[in-house]
């Protein structure tokens, strides 16, 4: 039988997957286990089907000695996956996730198997097309250059009126929003549908430079519909859940509409905590999502009231600009964070502030402008305000 222990394979033929694994027995058995049964058949059985030329062409590669892998039950492991195991422009994301993390997680020797990182080749990449804006085409149209982009999100998250939500808007574009997004909660309720609201919101904003994000969660294909009937509306940007699916993404971008897409990443802890057996790394989905063509994507949050791990936020900042997408920061942004954060990620990146603008002692207005003024560091009364009831960072 062919030897799938491989020092290297041709790249223009492999994707290459590294796993954290974990094994009962040792690491050269649950990569193998991982490597045969995510490609040519049974870990345990063999056929007399499996031919030597169908392994050679279609099994997974192990990019390891294996001698060196019996020695260690747990570690980094490389796996290499032909390519011409699936069809990239047809199949897309969905067939890939259902490749790179599927039947490991039933075999018992495999008691922990984590998607740490994963390359393509440049032929692959090129599949798809990244974002059609990105971090270029978002500072052309706000007009915002040197400096983090302010966002303001939409609270309460549900329950108010069309009428409503348009007085909430204007106070935040008064207050110095780049970027509105409806809260996740929001999709098409009966007393504020998209058909209702975007119209009235569009309207207002017609000759002001600010991204709104309507909140448009669906099954296919009601969700490209609602990704038309936007843009139709007028809209200039659809805000997209997790729980949508990877792949919609892809197929938002390849409407190839004028549409700013940003991802927001809400739920995907089922995925990605690594404090879970299995999981796929956030900065792997940042990567995936970059390919596809998302603009924003809620990344994290350094400082604020969920303790995301400093270094997996840095990390994948750092991968979403390799893609040109650009990174929100939610979830307890404040004024009083504004520098440190800065410090710590750089200027690329849209601070997406909800609470601390709504919540602010003297109103949304007011909480706009304190956050403006801790962007631009030209600092008044409703930024001291702010930073009396929420504290400042240092």
């Amino acid at each position: 039988m062919v030897n799938i222990f491989r020092k290297e394979v041709d790249k223009e033929k492999y994707f290459i997957v590294t796993y954290e694994l974990e094994s009962e027995t040792n690491l050269r058995d649950g990569a193998w286990q991982l490597a045969i049964g995510q490609s040519v058949g049974n870990p345990n059985v063999r056929s007399t089907w499996e031919t030597d030329e169908l392994f050679e062409n279609h099994s997974c590669m192990i990019l390891h000695d294996e001698e060196e892998l019996t020695k260690i039950k747990k570690g980094v492991v490389k796996i290499a996956f032909p390519i011409v195991n699936i069809d990239f422009k047809t199949d897309g994301i969905s067939h890939l996730l259902v490749n790179i993390m599927g039947g490991q997680m039933d075999i018992d020797n495999i008691t922990k198997c984590a998607v740490i990182d994963i390359w393509f080749p440049k032929h692959i990449e090129d599949i798809f097309l990244g974002p059609k804006f990105g971090i270029e085409g978002i500072r052309e149209f706000t007009g915002v250059n040197d400096k983090p982009l302010f966002g303001a999100i939409v609270k309460p998250k549900i329950g108010i009126s069309p009428e409503t939500l348009l007085e909430m808007v204007k106070e935040l574009v008064e207050g110095g929003v780049n970027f509105i997004k409806e809260d996740e909660i929001m999709s098409n309720p009966s007393f504020c549908t998209i058909e209702e609201r975007v119209p009235l919101i569009m309207d207002y904003l017609k000759d002001k430079n600010v991204i709104y994000s309507v909140s448009i969660h669906s099954d296919m294909p009601y969700l490209l519909d609602r990704v038309k009937l936007v843009h139709k509306l007028g809209g200039n940007s659809v805000h997209v859940n997790f729980w949508c699916g990877l792949g919609i993404y892809r197929a938002i971008r390849e409407l190839d509409l004028p549409i700013f897409v940003h991802f927001q990443k809400s739920g995907d802890k089922i995925l990605t905590n690594r404090n879970h057996a299995y999981y796929i790394d956030w900065t792997v989905i940042c990567k995936l999502a970059g390919m596809m063509g998302v603009d924003f994507i809620h990344a994290g949050m350094i400082g604020g009231y969920y303790k995301w791990p400093e270094d997996e936020v840095l990390d994948s900042t750092k991968i979403l600009r390799e893609y040109g997408v650009m990174p929100a920061l939610s979830c307890g942004f404040h004024p009083g964070l504004s520098k440190w954060v800065t410090e710590k990620v750089g200027v690329d990146y849209m601070a997406n502030v909800g609470g601390a603008l709504h919540g602010h002692p003297s109103g949304t207005l007011e909480g706009a402008r304190a956050m403006r003024q801790s962007i631009d560091n030209n600092f008044g009364d409703a930024y001291q305000q702010a930073i009396n009831k929420w504290g400042l960072k240092k």
